[in-house]
């Protein structure tokens, strides 16, 4: 039996029809699915446990980060393996997978590639899955979400980047890595990444590989004014390593913390005092 989880809002109401042509294209190939569709933020997570207590060799995510988030988050240490079915806006992770954005596409690849062990990242007793990170990507969510009332896929991220590059100004930021001595950087952004891509396909960390047993941490410092726009341009095409205010560091943990910090979590903004992250090599079965 193989447990499809949906978010029926998913791309903008999408997911549901993806889920059912996802079921149906298992059925016709003999395979048992029960289709489940979520009614609320956090039922996936309850769903994904469910499924591998009662014994699920693979649970399919069909949504998008925040739902596969979700799942992950009730698969997490067990047997059950996670395949992801890109339905939603963004569909970070599965960039960094090696998975199809193409839902049919992704279901071949899902069932024609075994499981493999795959590195989660841990902040404060929490799983994420991506990527964390504070200043510019909080900010770029932020102006993101108020467009996404207008546009769709890749657009509200643009417009988020476009205007935090322009609007944004940087802080100061302290972190250490691997228990080591602290440095403070009047930084632009300090991203801590398992998964590469961000905000719809914003390479932030784009040697970052999910498989590794490391965290990709990138801190950029304050850009000036006659750099912004060759950075915009750098930064789309995958260059940010390249900067000179890029500073980029492989640990396993990492402590961050900033006045009035707010956090991103896989897409989710959060408020902490401080940021204690690491790397949980091989914690999670994904089909990639």
């Amino acid at each position: 039996m193989i447990y499809a989880i949906c978010n029926p809002t998913a791309g903008n109401g999408r997911g549901k029809k993806i889920g059912q042509q996802v079921k149906q294209a298992l059925e016709e190939k003999g395979l048992a699915c029960r289709l489940i569709l979520t009614d609320c933020p956090g039922h996936a997570t309850d769903l994904a446990r469910a499924a591998r207590d009662a014994g699920a060799e693979t649970v399919l995510s069909i949504g998008g980060d925040g739902t596969a988030y979700e799942v992950a988050q009730g698969l997490l240490g067990g047997p059950s393996a996670l395949g992801v079915i890109p339905a939603g806006t963004g569909n970070d992770f599965v960039k960094t997978i090696g998975v199809p954005l193409q839902p049919m596409q992704a279901l071949e690849h899902i069932l024609s590639h075994p499981a493999q062990p795959t590195d989660v990242g841990e902040m404060n007793g929490r799983m994420f899955l991506n990527e964390i990170g504070t200043g510019f990507d909080v900010s770029v969510l932020d102006y993101a979400l108020k467009a996404k009332k207008f546009c769709r896929g890749m657009l509200p991220y643009l417009y988020g980047v476009i205007q935090t590059l322009f609007r944004f100004r940087s802080v100061p930021i302290t972190y250490a890595v691997d228990q080591g001595e602290a440095v403070t950087r009047n930084a632009f952004v300090l991203g801590v990444a398992n998964g590469g891509i961000i905000g719809g396909g914003i390479p932030i960390a784009p040697n970052a590989k999910a498989d590794d047993g490391l965290l990709d941490i990138v801190v950029v410092d304050a850009i000036s004014k006659k750099h912004l726009l060759s950075r915009l341009i750098g930064l789309m095409k995958g260059r940010i390593l390249t900067f000179p205010e890029t500073h980029f560091i492989q640990a396993r943990a990492i402590t961050f913390s900033a006045p009035d910090m707010r956090v991103n979590v896989d897409g989710e903004i959060l408020a902490e005092t401080q940021v204690d992250a690491q790397i949980l090599p091989g914690a999670l079965l994904v089909h990639r």
